[in-house]
């Protein structure tokens, strides 16, 4: 059982009857004497890929669902949907693309640290790593003497996803960026 003191980022539970991925947290503490601490969460179904906002107070608990994680590797991707390997097992399957929107802006050919979420032994999301390198692939050019500066400029990764970078950077160079956020981290070191 999980209680409203768990939930975080990345923690799964069982909320009316589905598995529901907490996406952020927010808790605000009560003002009166008495008062419960209110959690305001961010779902997001994994059936049907809804998600959702419900404050709940402390002290309220969630069931654990039946969700096992299995290490993966990224295939390719057609126009329709992305395509994996489960690595214990060795068998294929498919994600629609569009139940995997943020996904899609860090999967490349070689990534590391995916695990699958299978739900009645059934694939039905990512979990992906904290980081990855992707390849920028269009930005203006580094201007030099501007290392100093905190401006920043828009820079386009080789999946499309468009990240502020220091003004500083040239292009066609690696960066590492949170998947949980999206924001550039800083130079990948491989």
């Amino acid at each position: 059982m999980y209680s409203t003191s768990d939930l975080k980022r990345g923690v799964i539970i069982d909320f009316d009857g589905a598995p529901h991925l907490v996406e952020s947290t927010q808790t605000s503490s009560p003002t009166a004497r008495g008062g419960n601490t209110i959690h305001r969460v961010k779902l997001r179904n994994l059936k049907t890929k809804q998600r959702i906002d419900k404050s709940f107070r402390g002290g309220d608990t969630f069931g654990v669902p039946d969700v096992d994680r299995h290490p993966i590797q990224f295939l390719y991707s057609d126009p329709s949907s992305f395509h994996f390997m489960n690595n214990d097992t060795y068998e294929q399957f498919e994600i629609a693309k569009e139940d995997l929107e943020w996904e899609a802006k860090f999967l490349v050919e070689g990534i590391e640290g995916v695990r699958a979420l299978y739900y009645n032994q059934a694939p039905i999301a990512l979990e992906l790593p904290n980081t990855v390198n992707l390849q920028i692939t269009e930005t203006s050019p580094g201007v030099k003497g501007n290392s100093a500066t905190g401006r920043t400029k828009p820079a386009t990764l080789e999946t499309g996803h468009v990240v502020q970078i220091p003004e500083h950077i040239d292009g066609a160079v690696k960066v590492t960026v949170d998947t949980r956020t999206g924001e550039f981290l800083g130079r990948a070191k491989d």
